[in-house]
């Protein structure tokens, strides 16, 4: 009985300290920005092109597909009710204002957020991390701050992206497969789409942009153990990752309605 609660304890003592570290890292990431020496903005562009443009793919591949479903899936529904001209507004903001956001999310923490957490899980086992200090460089501001930039930064246009390729899915599918009006179906769209539906959007894109950086960089910089370590850094950066964009979507979703 004993150990159980010891178990607990030592659970309780590993959660708080490393919400603590990630606490930390976060406060000095946005601190290390203003202060200096000025940030490596090659490093930056170099991170930016990284988790934006070589998630491109995936992105459109993600968004074009989901768009397609829920256009077939709402206009099965709506059909019951006579109201399959509203196809294109179901679509459109289904995209802009959850499954845009929360998909990209989930396809960059996979993509993006898991190799962030390898590659500075591999400096962090093989001392890299520790040459950086001695060298007289800040190893927090070198590393983690672009990365966190480029997160912040880039999540928002992928954003975008997913939403309108969605768009243009559900378009084609309800359109072209399904034969609702192209008039119709970009009217009503355009009827009930609102700016501030794409901004929701974009607010949560960014949200979700910090948490996949952070939660990669703290899972990287803290590994231990060596080559497994490494791989239990990248699998708990991508889990925490999409954990907590799902809940943090509750929580926005809920003050912004």
């Amino acid at each position: 009985m004993t150990g159980f609660f010891e178990d607990i304890g030592r659970y309780t003592v590993r959660v708080v300290n490393s919400t603590g570290l990630l606490c930390a890292m976060l406060l000095k990431s946005f601190l290390y920005i203003f202060t200096p020496p000025r940030l490596n903005i090659r490093n930056v562009f170099k991170q930016m092109e990284f988790v934006g443009v070589q998630s491109l793919f995936v992105v459109i591949l993600t968004g074009s597909f989901t768009g397609m479903v829920l256009a077939l899936q709402s206009y099965t529904a709506l059909k019951r009710f006579g109201a399959e001209s509203m196809v294109g507004p179901t679509v459109a903001l289904s995209m802009a204002r959850e499954l845009g956001p929360v998909l990209t999310g989930l396809m960059v923490a996979g993509r993006a957020g898991s190799a962030m957490a390898t590659e500075l899980g591999t400096m962090r086992v093989t001392e890299q991390v520790d040459a950086l200090f001695t060298m007289g460089v800040n190893p927090m501001k070198y590393l983690v701050v672009p990365r966190v930039l480029a997160g912040l930064l880039m999540l928002p246009l992928l954003a975008i992206v997913t939403d309108f390729v969605g768009s243009v899915g559900g378009y084609m599918i309800g359109v072209k497969y399904l034969g609702i009006n192209s008039g119709v179906y970009i009217g009503r769209t355009l009827d009930y789409v609102t700016t501030g539906d794409i901004f929701e959007g974009l607010i949560k894109s960014l949200f979700f942009g910090l948490i996949i950086a952070i939660t990669a960089c703290y899972n990287g910089y803290y590994a231990t153990g060596g080559a497994k370590g490494v791989g239990k850094a990248a699998t708990s950066a991508v889990v925490m990752g999409c954990v907590l964009i799902l809940v943090s979507d509750y929580i926005l979703t809920s003050i912004m309605m």
